[in-house]
């Protein structure tokens, strides 16, 4: 076991959930979601379509209220959104008349109370996000995972101590979505973030976490939470050579009833 399990494991919950359960018009969609995530720690989120994953992490991001049950963060009750989490869904988002540059603090820009990154933050996190040579590119002159990777650093710029995110890599091809695993691992290594992943992938799971929590079909909860012990760093080619690697991956498909 590495550095990084051993630290996740000492801190203290970040993130708390207890009984939490959400309604849409009368029909459950999450019952007695119960979980905590540490500081520091990579979770993923698998599920069976339809299980409700995405409404989750939007409850824990503050976008959507629940009804059931308690979500708090950093020990407060989560009631609204916070600059602390930041948010990357499906989509980039970028608005097509602004240049990399602009779209990476598109939500500083729309948040009065943010703090706005000086020059040289600004240009640490061009160069984290592979992107050097492109703030005067607009979205329509870059790549796909260019353009996830933009979305990834509109949520980094504000600071966010958390960072939330609703399958940011699903619409890519195999190798696209190798190299965005590894920038997002980079990044997460050299800025110790709690990051909480959805995904459909169970090998992009086992490959990026140090945990997977496992829902059920709808209404969804957590019927398993399966702790990762895989050495890092991680290498796509090596890491999945792993007999260990195969093994996560035959487990977690079993759970959720695809194999």
């Amino acid at each position: 076991m590495g550095p990084l399990h051993l630290v996740a494991r000492s801190m203290k919950p970040v993130i708390s959930l207890s009984g939490a359960g959400k309604l849409f018009g009368g029909r459950q969609v999450l019952k007695d979601v119960s979980a905590e995530i540490g500081a520091a720690e990579f979770v993923s989120i698998l599920g069976p379509s339809g299980c409700g994953k995405s409404t989750l992490l939007r409850l824990i991001a503050g976008l959507v209220p629940f009804e059931e049950g308690s979500i708090r963060f950093g020990g407060a009750d989560v009631t609204a959104p916070t600059a602390e989490m930041g948010f990357v869904f499906q989509t980039s988002n970028l608005l097509p008349w602004r240049n990399v540059r602009d779209n990476l603090l598109l939500g500083v820009d729309l948040d009065p109370q943010a703090r706005r990154p000086d020059e040289a933050a600004i240009a640490a996190l061009v160069e984290t996000l592979g992107l050097t040579g492109f703030e005067a590119n607009y979205p329509g002159e870059l790549s796909g995972g260019m353009r996830h990777r933009v979305a990834i650093g509109q949520a980094l710029a504000r600071g966010p101590q958390v960072l939330l995110m609703d399958e940011p890599f699903g619409a890519l091809d195999a190798l696209t979505r190798d190299r965005l695993n590894m920038e997002l691992l980079r990044i997460w290594q050299r800025d110790r973030k709690t990051v909480v992943l959805v995904t459909h992938s169970i090998s992009e799971a086992v490959l990026l976490s140090d945990r997977v929590l496992v829902m059920s079909e709808r209404p969804g909860t957590i019927i398993e939470d399966v702790r990762i012990d895989l050495p890092r760093p991680r290498d796509p080619s090596a890491t999945r050579e792993d007999a260990a690697f195969g093994d996560y991956v035959v487990r977690l498909s079993k759970l959720m009833g695809v194999s």
